[in-house]
């Protein structure tokens, strides 16, 4: 039986086709020399929040050839990240366009709040922000000036009569660092562009092993992740490409370029687990995951981050990787179980199911670090990082 996620999903792919088909025959009428951009927002999830809040005020396109920026939405609007997850994309702006082709887009941050209510039913507190898995709201300071924007280099082409369709995946896993010596959290804004004409969905049910009936694993961290083992740089040899939280019911779905790609799924006081899959440009492909409880309790690893250049908004980014071995892969992999962002002067704590892990930690400007840890049953480990 088809998950109703999958069912979703397809008829959006339908409803594309469609349109892209009536803008074809005349259908969508912009005139002649022109056609249509159409562009929405989705989000690369993250469990460390309850919401992450970014105001958007406009998104604008660079024509090549004269040099201009050209506003295509102006939405001025506060939106939750994390609940643009599982197929689910918020409309940007539909704006007729010369043909031809454009080199990027920027993405213009909004310094007021929209006056949409948050998840608690209250007006917004800031533009931008965060609410904690406590309940905590932090302020999320924007380093990089609002005025010039976050310029995404994607080429892209808009055809006479026919409509062009653009995803602007909103990484909140990657965006967002926790607060350092400053008591200040970051939006470092990390987004990148999905084309509707090639992208592919891959979707399925997160479960527990051995349960009957299945227990359903909502709230469950799947990630899409690049594996390339003779990168020179660590940091490189894998890197997450996209990510999502399964829903109450088990199930997720994520929308990802063509390619090879492990699947990873974990949950708290779950072993990960991975999948390897090489996926079609405009195609669906189902993947399960059973995931097996942890048989002992879960250890933790803490430390401070300190970067001795503090020159603007530096911050480390903390892999916690492991070796496994993925199903319909030959060979053992590395795969990143958890990732944050942690500004300089600022401390981390992480849980983790008990065995041995690669901690990879990168910043800006300075060789990557590598560590081999083994996290024990019910003890913390401490690692300072120091750059």
């Amino acid at each position: 039986m088809e998950l109703k996620i999958v069912k979703k999903l397809n008829a959006v792919l339908l409803c594309i086709l469609t349109g892209l088909l009536l803008a074809a025959c005349g259908g969508g009428g912009s005139g002649v020399g022109q056609g249509t951009l159409s562009t929405s927002l989705t989000d690369s999830s993250t469990d460390e929040y309850q919401a992450v809040y970014v105001t958007i005020s406009r998104v604008e396109v660079h024509h090549d050839g004269d040099g201009t920026w050209e506003a295509v939405a102006s939405p001025n609007k506060t939106y939750n990240l994390l609940e643009l997850v599982n197929g689910v994309r918020e409309t940007l702006g539909i704006t007729s366009l010369d043909a031809g082709h454009y080199t990027q887009m920027r993405l213009i941050i909004g310094e007021t709040p929209g006056n949409s209510l948050n998840m608690h039913s209250m007006m917004h507190p800031h533009a931008n922000y965060n609410i904690d898995q406590a309940g905590v709201v932090h302020e999320m300071k924007v380093p990089s000036g609002t005025n010039t924007g976050l310029k995404i280099v994607n080429g892209f082409d808009i055809n006479e009569n026919q409509t062009t369709e653009l995803i602007l995946d909103f990484d909140a896993m990657g965006s967002v660092v926790k607060s350092g010596s400053s008591g200040q959290y970051l939006l470092k804004p990390t987004v990148k562009v999905l084309n509707s004409a090639d992208y592919a969905i891959v979707s399925g049910m997160v479960t527990e092993a051995g349960t009957a009936p299945p227990i359903l694993l909502g709230g469950t961290l799947v990630t899409a992740q690049v594996s390339a083992p003779t990168s020179l740089d660590t940091k490189d040899q894998v890197v997450t490409e996209a990510g999502t939280l399964a829903d109450e019911n088990g199930e997720y779905a994520l929308f990802l370029e063509p390619g090879g790609y492990n699947l990873v799924a974990s949950h708290a006081n779950y072993l990960p687990s991975c999948t390897a899959v090489t996926l079609q440009a405009v195609s669906s492909s189902a993947v399960d995951f059973t995931l097996a409880a942890a048989t002992t309790n879960p250890g933790t690893i803490s430390g401070t981050v300190t970067i001795a250049n503090t020159t603007g908004d530096p911050y480390v980014t903390i892999d916690f990787r492991k070796e496994v071995t993925c199903v319909d892969a030959s060979n053992a992999t590395m795969i990143t179980v958890k990732s944050v962002n942690i500004a300089d002067g600022g401390t981390y704590t992480v849980g983790l199911p008990a065995g041995d892990y690669q901690i990879v930690t990168s910043t800006f400007n300075e060789d990557t670090q590598t560590t081999d840890v083994t996290i024990s049953t019910d003890e913390m480990t401490l690692l300072d990082i120091t750059f």
